[in-house]
């Protein structure tokens, strides 16, 4: 939703109804991930992208039809040898979209929904994607357990049980807490292991931090590609005369302080990446010293491999396992041959996606198996469930 999120608010605050498609699952080679949208106004514009143009004609077919007061449903997309979709993907792989009508009536909680992403503050909308008619297209808008705003809101409410929708806020607030989106099931009383409903849950957590440590050239580069891949990017650096806004246009901010000071004192999370490239025995080995023992999702530092010894040894001599050291993604980046800030940039952006996506780091067309793997610890199908 977040795709359209403009032109639904714009259509939602003129009292109007439109077709809401969603990307609720994928397999295989599937062009876009869950989350992924497109919305036909009343007037049969149309915003957003479910398949990147392999199935926006059916799509928007179907979208006019439910916001024309056909009832939810949900489509699958794709090949199989044993099944004949509605439309085949030329370049592979499996879609299920989730069709609903949006408007005022069908979704008051919107307004709020829309003021909470704005403001970077966590909210999960979770809709009944499959299910009896009398839930299909349910939703409840859970917040964490400390919000000041009413922590869980929406129709199933009412027209749910009770022990479906605590066991739906509580899984809900896991997936937030994680930035995760997903499809979770249960039975009609919550039991997590039925599959009589099916409930997608779109995670609209802060953006993920990249804390580029070293206001040198290279991580000019560096934080404008993390503000390209959708990090909320802050330099650091303790030299007041090379930690500038002027220098660093693309971060969300550039602070002037200790790396390891700074990294004590600020909030990150299990999806924070870390760019440490000071190259400095100083800054670096009581920085690493800190984040090597911290639940970080990314650890890179730049320099030469006889600066990466050296500062393992100085590591090891504070105390830091072998297990700790592991982590620590050292020369940064990929092997691509990068030789300018714009191209190791490139190369620290790709090893990133790989560690959180499991990549091999290889070209494509020297692996096998699918293009699109699941990250670790997620299965093949879908991002949860």
């Amino acid at each position: 939703m977040r795709d359209v999120l403009d032109e639904l608010r714009h259509w939602w605050d003129q009292g109007a109804e439109v077709g809401l498609a969603t990307v609720v699952a994928t397999w295989s080679s599937a062009p876009r991930q869950p989350g992924a949208a497109m919305l036909v106004g009343p007037d049969g514009s149309a915003a957003g992208s479910v398949s990147g143009g392999c199935v926006e004609g059916a799509v928007y077919q179907l979208a006019t039809e439910v916001r024309d007061g056909r009832a939810p449903v949900l489509q699958r997309y794709g090949v199989s040898d044993d099944d004949a979709f509605a439309v085949g993907l030329t370049c592979g792989g499996i879609l299920d979209i989730f069709c609903e009508r949006i408007s005022r009536d069908t979704f008051p909680e919107f307004g709020e929904v829309v003021a909470d992403i704005r403001a970077g503050r966590p909210v999960a909308v979770a809709t009944v994607v499959e299910a009896p008619p009398d839930l299909l297209g349910r939703r409840l808008v859970v917040r964490p357990a400390a919000a000041s705003k009413d922590a869980v809101a929406g129709s199933l409410l009412t027209d749910g049980s009770q022990r479906l929708v605590d066991a739906l806020r509580d899984d809900a607030r896991g997936l937030l807490a994680q930035g995760r989106t997903g499809v979770l099931h249960y039975g009609h009383d919550g039991e997590r292991r039925v599959d009589d409903i099916a409930v997608f849950v779109a995670s609209y957590a802060p953006r993920p931090r990249m804390i580029v440590f070293g206001a040198i050239d290279f991580a000019s580069a560096v934080a404008r590609i993390g503000s390209f891949l959708g990090y909320r990017v802050t330099v650091c650096d303790a030299r007041p005369v090379f930690a500038t806004r002027q220098r660093f246009p693309d971060a969300d901010e550039v602070i002037v302080d200790w790396p390891h000071r700074y990294l004590a004192g600020t909030e990150t999370d299990e999806r924070t990446v870390i760019c440490l490239l000071t190259h400095d025995p100083k800054f670096d080995v009581p920085l690493l010293e800190l984040a090597l023992r911290m639940p970080l999702a990314y650890i890179g530092a730049m320099g030469s491999r006889r600066t990466h010894d050296d500062r393992l040894q100085r590591l090891r001599e504070l105390g830091l396992t072998e297990a700790e050291l592991a982590r620590l993604r050292a020369p940064i980046g990929l092997d691509i041959g990068a030789r300018t800030p714009e191209e190791t940039a490139v190369s620290v952006a790709a090893e990133i996606i790989a560690a959180r996506w499991g990549g091999s780091g290889q070209p494509l067309r020297s692996v096998a198996g699918p293009i699109h793997a699941a990250a670790a610890g997620e299965p093949a199908a879908e991002f949860a469930g």
